[in-house]
């Protein structure tokens, strides 16, 4: 049963393979551009809160697992992952700066991810790219989200800035919640699928509504 769905990923991958790298690239290249003046403001008041560096990177595995450098405006304290460990963000958590809570509810923090995206280390749509080391705290414990069912299964493909879980899946619910949505995205994907999910993914920008929680449409 598993080689069979693997082998049905394969020709469906081959078959919107390069139709979803034009879009990536072009996107990627046309939102650098115009949205470089929002950038230089957003270093600007990240540099001003806190005297911090402007930009955060840390290693995220990608497609097969490969690890890859992704970058974003850093939008938590300095050195939260070494005071805190790579625990996922929650509801009013008091490591995110002020200037980062206004960027996390409108994805701003991520637009530094459209050079992954040109690179092809991410694409616009897909799975999101997690830490190798992160964890999850569930009943007291943390549990390691490459201990959860789906975790591999979702790296089949390239990881997205934007997918059918991050649109759609409640901002707190478990891991193995979110990942049957990515296993679901991987049944479903294709080039307008992507293209819808892009929309919506505009919308919720749009109104500064990426993490509420409950629905975000």
């Amino acid at each position: 049963m598993c080689s069979e769905f693997t082998a049905s990923l394969q020709i469906k991958g081959r078959s919107t393979q390069l139709p979803k790298r034009c879009l990536d690239i072009s996107l990627a290249a046309l939102g650098g551009l115009f949205l470089l003046p929002v950038c230089a403001i957003l270093g600007i008041l990240i540099k001003l809160e806190d005297g911090g560096p402007v930009f955060y990177a840390q290693m995220r595995a990608g497609k097969g697992g490969l690890p890859f450098r992704s970058w974003k405006f850093r939008s938590m304290v300095v050195n939260a992952d070494q005071i805190y460990g790579a625990v996922q963000a929650a509801e009013n958590d008091h490591r995110v700066t002020r200037i980062g809570r206004l960027m996390r509810a409108t994805a701003m923090d991520e637009i530094p991810q459209l050079w992954n995206i040109f690179k092809g280390d991410m694409s616009f749509v897909g799975p999101r790219a997690l830490r190798p080391e992160e964890f999850e705290i569930r009943a007291g414990r943390r549990v390691a989200l490459s201990d959860i069912e789906g975790y591999a299964e979702r790296h089949s493909i390239v990881p997205g800035l934007t997918g059918l879980a991050q649109v759609y899946a409640e901002r707190d619910i478990p891991a193995r919640s979110k990942f049957r949505f990515d296993r679901l995205y991987l049944r479903r994907r294709g080039f307008w699928f992507d293209l819808k999910l892009i929309a919506f993914s505009v919308w919720i920008t749009l109104r500064g509504k990426w993490e509420k929680r409950g629905s975000k449409l």
